[in-house]
């Protein structure tokens, strides 16, 4: 059975790459030595892992890669700090 990895990288200038891959430890070497001169860490490193899940089931990490790449860096943060009971109320829109 094969395993799918959805990752967190944080960035140096503090942003936060979100991306899917098979084989985390090839992918985060990628990205650390900066194998695609194009891609949006080149230009940010180092970076630094700082989440990961795995899925059997190559459908829901994509869908949850595209679920997280939306949310906020404060709900990105909650969840690689753990806090999941905090991700509900920052998924609810602030209407002023």
């Amino acid at each position: 059975m094969k395993t799918y990895y959805v990752y967190i990288l944080k960035c140096s200038d503090k942003t936060y790459y979100t991306g899917i891959t098979n084989n985390i430890n090839r992918r985060l070497f990628e990205h650390k030595k900066g194998k695609y001169p194009g891609s949006y860490t080149y230009l940010r490193r180092p970076v630094v892992l700082v989440y990961y899940c795995d899925f059997t089931n190559v459908g829901f990490a994509i869908d949850t890669e595209k679920q997280i790449k939306k949310w906020s860096k404060a709900k990105k943060e909650a969840l690689i700090s753990g806090s999941y009971d905090l991700l509900p109320n920052l998924a609810r829109k602030k209407f002023k």
